[in-house]
């Protein structure tokens, strides 16, 4: 019961700090501060202290009936990846409630309770091995994730709300195609309806129809990644959402798109995602020089990062369908290394924003003269978005491209610039903000942004330097692949 007490606690906690505003002004951010923290702490030890220590399969945590009829049931399961996710997920959570404590002033209540329920939805997400109510978990995290855009964003946020959910629900449409679709061949098969993950693992799928259902399953993953060319709804969404809407989507959204090419697309389809990957690769280099030549052209604060996390999930594709357990390593180290990175950038965003209020690169310059701690920390997050060595994006994306090279020499040469654009654009980012003239006076960094922005650089730092720290636990797929 720990992954469904740990959504329940979510969701409970989010109708809490709803109700409790009410009574008293600011109490929903303590509420759902003290919860998250709590639940990550809980988490955590119940993973330090299960009976069942080696999670390097998948370990079945609850499967029971739920709707009898079709054979659905509510099946949770974890392994090392989907711990490693939960916990980048848990700790951002508390990323978010924090850089929304002051930001956040209207239906305070309200907004913590989309925020949790994001969350919860996100969770169950990395847990599911029943197709169906994996697919409802993906809803659960796309309804309050729109509002947050919506309701709290900033002057397009409708525009970008609207999007987002258009281009999301659309994919998700045929991925519920692909899901009904197996259940069904798998109905032909065996006998009877199923959509347990690891029935569906016995399947032998005819390849033409494997492709078809991999593709559907493709689709839907690619968008949340996201990937060129469905990739229009992130820069809006980013740039229109709160600080810490930006923070969740960059920091854990987008990995889920990453979890379900690993979980589902690579594992249920084996044989089409081989004869898949070379295009795969493509879009994913492709993916890499675009995101990183938009990101140098832009000179809104937030559009910059959010074309930066297009480039970087570029190598996560490309590491995935290489087929390589090295490259599936750097995957691995890139999502926990960007979630961390994005999160930090995109926080800092929000601090200077609500400072200038502004997000115009035009109007920033010269901050480090008055904020030299929040230069201080910029220049560090710069160097990790950039892959500087020392800190857990050099090891991810290193990883990666080394990895990916046995299988796409000439791509992987060409993905390479994208580590030179990175390193010109995060330069220009820093240089543009915090460098030359100033363009006004800044207050430095208070406590709790010192906090938020100590934890995100400590973690860049501790698995930049120990890298094993991850990579012990992500070894298992190159056998199976």
């Amino acid at each position: 019961m720990m992954i469904t007490l740990l959504m329940v606690g979510l969701l409970l906690s989010g109708a809490l700090a709803w109700y409790v505003e009410g009574k008293k002004v600011h109490s929903a951010r303590w509420v759902a501060l003290v919860s998250t923290v709590f639940l990550l702490v809980y988490f955590v030890l119940s993973i330090i202290f299960s009976s069942q220590q080696n999670y390097s399969e998948l370990t079945v945590l609850t499967r029971v009936t739920w709707i009898d009829a079709f054979h659905i049931e509510y099946a949770l399961a974890i392994d090392y990846l989907s711990i490693v996710l939960l916990m980048l997920t848990l700790f951002l959570a508390i990323i978010c409630v924090l850089v929304s404590w002051h930001e956040i002033q209207e239906k305070a209540g309200f907004y913590y309770f989309n925020l949790l329920a994001a969350i919860a939805g996100i969770v169950g997400v990395f847990c599911a091995v029943d197709l169906f109510l994996f697919f409802f978990f993906w809803e659960v995290m796309l309804l309050p994730m729109t509002a947050l855009i919506a309701i709290w964003g900033h002057e397009h946020r409708q525009f970008a709300a609207i999007k987002f959910f258009i281009f999301t629900q659309v994919s998700s449409l045929l991925m519920l195609v692909a899901i009904i679709s197996t259940a069904y061949f798998h109905y032909q098969a065996v006998g009877q309806l199923s959509f347990y993950y690891q029935d569906w693992l016995a399947l032998d799928i005819p390849l033409e129809l494997a492709s078809y259902l991999m593709f559907g399953f493709f689709i839907a993953f690619a968008v949340k990644l996201p990937s060129v060319p469905v990739h229009s709804w992130l820069p809006d969404a980013h740039t229109q959402a709160p600080t810490a809407g930006s923070v969740l989507l960059a920091g854990v959204l987008l990995k889920t798109g990453a979890y379900g090419l690993i979980r589902f697309v690579i594992f249920l389809f084996p044989e089409a995602s081989h004869q898949f990957a070379p295009v795969a690769a493509v879009l994913a280099v492709v993916s890499i020089l675009y995101g990183a030549k938009m990101a140098f052209a832009q000179t809104d604060f937030k559009r910059l990062v959010a074309y930066s996390s297009i480039s970087h999930m570029g190598f996560v594709m490309l590491a995935v369908f290489s087929f390589n357990e090295i490259a599936y390593q750097g995957a691995i180290v890139t999502l926990i290394a960007h979630g961390l990175s994005s999160a930090a950038l995109f926080s800092l965003a929000g601090m200077i924003y609500s400072r200038i209020h502004s997000r115009d690169l035009n109007d920033m310059g010269g901050f480090f003269k008055s904020a030299p701690r929040m230069g201080g920390f910029a220049l560090a997050f710069a160097g990790a978005a950039f892959g500087l060595p020392g800190l857990a994006n050099f090891i991810g994306e290193f990883f990666s491209l080394v990895g990916a090279f046995s299988a796409f020499p000439v791509l992987v040469v060409f993905a390479a610039f994208g580590l030179i654009g990175s390193a010109i654009y995060g330069m220009v980012l820093f240089q543009t903000t915090f460098q030359g003239p100033a363009t006004a006076t800044l207050s430095d960094l208070s406590l709790r942004e010192i906090i938020i922005s100590a934890s995100l650089l400590m973690l860049l730092i501790i698995f930049g330097l120990f890298p094993n720290i991850i990579l012990q636990y992500s070894h298992y797929i190159g056998v199976v692949l």
